[in-house]
């Protein structure tokens, strides 16, 4: 799988000109009036507000990366809108503009994002339980089409996941060496990899996934704390589903991920003994990123570790 990297990093990336933006969403929504706001804050891509509903989303091309895409966001979305309980923006567009505009017209997902005001107790479990069911449904979508598009980066089999996370888990650790974060185990980072790698069984499924359906990309009614819907498809690739869990650092979230996830039907022995995994890795990163649930990221690896 491509590494990011930031293929043109010195192109210029200049803000549109209100008239061009309403030029090129009009093209696909021709009542549009006229752009409300800026926002900067996805990394690789610029969006524009238009009126109250519609985003004009566009590649920023000093940010483009190998295996981030706006068509195959526009694939995704497109696969995901057959399936009305999935709530992700609405594809009114996409084109090209030589010599550098790629862009996307959508829909503007009500509410804001997780990380905003995340909400607390009951309240946030009714949201990741909600969550967990819709990344079911997610990684449910019929992958044929997807996978004919060519657009989504990945793993072709067990090995090649096995490889991911292997890989993944000593880029983590050597983080975890290099920051000097506080370490209470007896074993080691390194120790502790390998450990919950040799409990790895081989992938017995792969799915495209969102890649970072985390705080910043699940948004939510800010009176309510009920979901509102995920954005960003852009860097989604093919892998383990329970790589997508992966971006919530705090276990017992990821717990009631799970019991959403598997409300509906039920998953494989296979599937818990990866989950199992990466919720060692996911506790890694958090002793790397956040080192102020270090003591609590360490705790649960302590506890998978001892888990049957």
């Amino acid at each position: 799988m491509p590494k990011d990297i930031y293929l043109q990093p010195d192109a210029p990336d200049p803000v549109l000109d209100p008239a061009l933006v309403l030029d090129l969403v009009r093209h696909h929504v021709a009542e549009a009036q006229a752009v409300t706001g800026v926002d900067e804050s996805g990394g690789e891509a610029r969006t524009y507000a238009i009126d109250t509903n519609i985003i004009l989303k566009v590649q920023r091309p000093q940010q483009l990366r190998p295996r981030t895409s706006l068509a195959k966001e526009v694939a995704f979305l497109n696969a995901l809108a057959a399936d009305p309980a999935v709530r992700v923006p609405r594809v009114l567009g996409y084109g090209r503009v030589e010599p550098s505009i790629e862009y996307t017209v959508m829909t503007r997902m009500p509410g804001q994002a997780f990380r905003t005001a995340p909400p607390t107790g009951q309240v946030r479990r009714a949201m990741l339980y909600d969550l967990g069911r819709m990344l079911r449904r997610i990684h449910q979508t019929p992958q044929a089409p997807l996978l004919a598009s060519h657009a989504f980066p990945g793993d072709a089999d067990a090995a090649a996941v096995r490889a991911r996370l292997r890989e993944t888990f000593g880029e983590v650790v050597a983080l975890i060496h290099a920051q000097s974060r506080q370490w209470n185990l007896a074993e080691s980072p390194e120790v502790v990899a390998a450990a919950a790698l040799e409990r790895l069984p081989d992938a017995d499924e792969r799915v495209a996934l969102h890649s970072n359906p985390g705080p910043e990309h699940v948004f939510i009614d800010p009176r309510t704390g009920a979901m509102t819907g995920i954005i960003d498809f852009g860097d989604a690739y093919v892998s383990h589903p329970t790589l997508d869990f992966r971006r919530w650092s705090l276990p017992e979230d990821r717990a009631t991920l799970l019991e959403g996830y598997t409300s509906a039907a039920a998953v494989s022995d296979a599937f818990m003994a990866t989950w199992l995994v990466v919720m060692i890795l996911a506790d890694l990163i958090a002793v790397a990123y956040y080192p102020e649930r270090g003591a609590a990221a360490q705790a649960d690896i302590l506890s998978l570790l001892r888990a049957e």
